[in-house]
């Protein structure tokens, strides 16, 4: 059973993120040779739509993994930078030529207003209910007035904690949402632009792609 949401302490939560960097550098070589789903490209050709019609033209890739994002959005003309909290994918974006930091997406070094948008997908279902406002709050932070985020992940459940099936060691911790309660977190820190849900089949029933707008 999870645990109640709410119930994860800083110190419990510096530890889950030390568990999340050693599971993502044992399978970063793993991950290099994953299947890019169809729907994630669609979701990407999606944010690039209201990216353009917004005028972006910064973007920041929150959780970017091995820099399939962000090689996308930097293809697509945008001037992307990267981070994510595992060394091993921040070098597979490198090698990709990716501008890429290792960095918590919680405390993001970078000036206030500092991109038109933040794309983030398949990384906050990672972060604890109660930590999630701070986390939101910062990337809104880091984003100019009215600058666009996209917050995409799995749900279709309300869940918090490790996930016992997960074949990653470590295994890592996760939080999802309903789809109704992931856009009420949302509206808390942004306009909701658009929601795209799409039908999963397996232990997750669905994918949550959200287009936030910052106030």
């Amino acid at each position: 059973m999870p645990p109640p949401a709410g119930i994860i302490d800083r110190v419990t939560y510096e530890a889950l993120k030390q568990d999340l960097r050693r599971a993502y550098d044992a399978e970063a070589d793993a991950r290099e040779t994953m299947d890019d789903a169809p729907w994630k490209a669609a979701e990407r050709a999606r944010f690039a739509g209201h990216l353009r019609a917004a005028g972006a033209s910064r973007l920041l890739e929150s959780g970017a993994g091995h820099g399939i994002s962000g090689r996308y959005f930097a293809d697509e003309g945008f001037a992307v930078a990267c981070v994510d909290l595992s060394p091993e994918l921040v070098a597979r974006c490198r090698a990709k030529g990716l501008d890429a930091q290792v960095m918590d997406f919680g405390a993001l070094a970078f000036a206030d207003a500092a991109f038109d948008a933040v794309f983030g997908m398949n990384c906050l279902l990672h972060v604890p209910k109660a930590e999630l406002g701070r986390v939101l709050a910062e990337v809104r932070r880091v984003l100019v007035p009215g600058g666009l985020c996209y917050w995409g992940q799995y749900g279709g459940l309300e869940f918090e904690g490790v996930w016992d099936a997960d074949r990653y060691e470590p295994k890592r911790f996760f939080s999802f949402f309903t789809a109704e309660r992931i856009q009420a977190a949302a509206a808390e820190h942004f306009a909701v632009v658009e929601a795209n849900i799409v039908a999963l089949d397996g232990h997750i029933d669905e994918y949550q792609g959200l287009v936030l707008r910052r106030p």
